[in-house]
């Protein structure tokens, strides 16, 4: 009676140790990196459509890319000679007046002027006179690389 007490006891034991299961504590990653990989794609894609609003078909150069660390003030001029100050339409005679009202908010004291390369070169002309005029030094004109073919 003693033996089959104690062999029972034992098997006992070793059956409930075997039903139990402890707590997963491991993280599952896999979810998680699927989703940041599809964030990347998208914010990938996305980032090149954040630019400057304005549609203008830049000249190239051989110039060098200028590095910038704050936001400049970008003036443009499409084809058909509208004037632009960031993304809104402004007449030729309120640049300066609007200029001097932007220039207080923080942006830089650089001025940035787009011109479509089917422009007229008077207009874009005008526009800088009138920009250098008011006493704003620090100007330049925006161009995209030149491809070699």
């Amino acid at each position: 009676m003693g033996m089959s007490v104690s062999a029972g006891g034992a098997r006992g034991g070793r059956g409930r140790r075997r039903g139990r299961k402890g707590p997963i504590s491991e993280i599952n990653v896999t979810p998680l990196v699927d989703v940041m990989l599809v964030l990347l794609i998208i914010f990938m894609v996305a980032a090149p459509l954040l630019t400057v609003g304005v549609p203008i078909d830049l000249p190239e150069t051989q110039a060098k890319a200028m590095n910038s660390e704050t936001q400049p003030i970008t003036v443009s001029v499409n084809d058909q000679g509208q004037i632009y100050l960031q993304e809104t339409e402004i007449p030729l005679e309120e640049i300066v007046a609007k200029l001097e009202a932007i220039s207080q908010t923080g942006y830089d004291e650089r001025i940035y002027v787009r011109g479509d390369k089917t422009a007229d070169y008077g207009t874009v002309m005008k526009v800088m006179a009138r920009i250098s005029a008011a006493g704003y030094k620090n100007l330049g004109l925006v161009t995209l690389q030149e491809q070699d073919k």
